[in-house]
């Protein structure tokens, strides 16, 4: 009898409940129902909802949703606390109804309209470590959101909470600090004013789920490729790629985003033969700036990406100099085979569980054997030891920093220009406790 498939698919979780809420009820059942629904009817489902998030369920005292964007799942939180404050600002202190927050990133099992699994447990838990009025995140959501929010992060370290095989990293939001700008900060503030681009993953169109690495991997090269150009800020992939398996509008992105341009498109992989559409959009009207099919060989495919990032480069800003264009030459593998180890271990890599990041270790190695100048396999080898320290996947944290620093070293030994091997670098530094290297490695990335 064949093994029933359960679905699954990664969402940002929100769980909250009402502290004290025994006590009301006993003090006052009537009343405490009737407060509680009208906060749910006039904040609460109205905060949800512009966040784009699904209320799962609602129980005595809380309530569980779910979103597609962590961004969206904290500021909903963010707003819900504020906002309670406020509508609490003229109650007795033994009637206010004061909710607790917690948000988590992570995989949910999907079954008819409820969601179980380890992320919606580790949201009720931190949760459970909140304060009345405030809210608590997970190190994942604190990874996604820290440098998206004016909202400042204590951090609490790890936390054992029930029922949880691993610690928790937590974080708690101080809602009474609101972070304050650098000079740096004020400089990225400029740059983004500048038209951002955003690349939505292309969508596999091959009939094959197999093939969907190539069209991720495409994707990510795109985006990389792009980011060389200075003169205008390209979204990072981690923000693009909460939209894969959608058809969103792209308006809306470009609201969501901050982006002026975006790129969405296909691609199709038959034999040694691929062919690529890509389409740029102006963001704020929705029309087609421009679209191009690409029918090339496999081979070509690294002359293929040259060619779709400098269209849309001198699309977006027509008066680039030689010297941006100079800089947009990548430094590509000698082999084919080994770019394509290289993005099956990235695709396992963004599946964040213990053992497809142990898989996609022996693919880059696989690729390292192909090509050991290549530098995006070691970044690839270096980021794998990242989450494993980050996950708690390591039986060893020494060793996996040892391994971080080592591929990292040599990933920038490589590729000097690479900003991720930086990143990996920055890592390595930070979990080895010398954190000026870390601040002037991130700067350098």
């Amino acid at each position: 009898m064949a093994e029933e498939r359960v679905e699954r698919k990664l969402a940002a979780i929100l769980a909250a409940d009402v502290a004290g809420y025994s006590r009301l009820m006993g003090d006052d059942e009537v009343g405490t129902r009737a407060r509680f629904n009208a906060h749910l009817n006039e904040l609460i489902e109205p905060a949800i909802a512009s966040r784009r998030g699904r209320i799962v369920k609602t129980t005595g005292d809380g309530l569980l949703v779910e979103f597609a964007s962590v961004v969206d799942a904290v500021q909903c939180a963010v707003e819900i606390q504020k906002g309670m404050a406020e509508r609490n600002a003229d109650e007795p202190n033994d009637r206010r109804i004061v909710f607790r927050i917690g948000v988590n990133l992570g995989d949910v099992i999907i079954e008819g309209d409820d969601i179980h699994g380890d992320g919606v447990n580790v949201a009720a838990r931190l949760e459970g470590v909140a304060e009345p009025g405030g809210i608590c995140i997970s190190g994942t959501v604190h990874e996604s959101v820290r440098n998206k929010l004016d909202v400042v992060f204590v951090d609490l370290g790890e936390q054992s909470v029930k029922n949880i095989a691993d610690p928790v990293r937590v974080f708690r939001a101080d809602l009474d600090e609101v972070r304050r700008k650098t000079d740096a900060s004020a400089e990225a503030d400029a740059i983004f004013r500048r038209p951002a681009v955003a690349v939505l993953p292309l969508k596999n169109l091959s009939g094959d789920p197999d093939q969907e690495y190539f069209a991720d991997g495409l994707t990510e090269d795109i985006i990389t490729a792009l980011s060389l150009w200075r003169s205008f800020p390209v979204i990072a992939r981690n923000s693009t790629f909460s939209y894969k398996g959608q058809s969103p509008d792209i308006r809306r992105v470009g609201e969501e985003l901050g982006a002026r341009f975006v790129i969405e498109g296909s691609v199709q992989k038959a034999g040694n033969r691929i062919r690529v559409t890509v389409q740029l959009i102006d963001a704020e009207t929705g029309h087609h700036v421009w679209a191009e099919r690409f029918d090339r060989e496999l081979d070509d495919i690294f002359a293929l990406q040259d060619e779709i990032t400098q269209r849309v480069a001198a699309t977006v800003e027509p008066e680039l100099g030689r010297f941006e264009q100079k800089r947009l030459a990548a430094k590509h593998p000698t082999s084919l085979d080994a770019w394509d180890y290289c993005q099956r271990g990235m695709y396992l890599l963004y599946k964040f569980t213990k053992e497809d990041i142990e898989e996609a270790r022996d693919v880059f190695l696989r690729a390292i054997e192909l090509d050991p100048t290549y530098s995006q396999t070691h970044t690839g080898l270096a980021y794998s030891h990242h989450l494993d320290i980050f996950h708690a996947y390591s039986d060893s944290h020494k060793n996996s920093i040892e391994q971080l620093m080592k591929h990292a070293r040599q990933a920038v030994a490589l590729d000097d220009t690479d900003s991720y091997a930086h990143v990996m670098m920055s890592n390595a530094y930070r979990w080895a406790g010398q954190h000026d290297l870390a601040i002037a490695e991130a700067e350098r990335a």
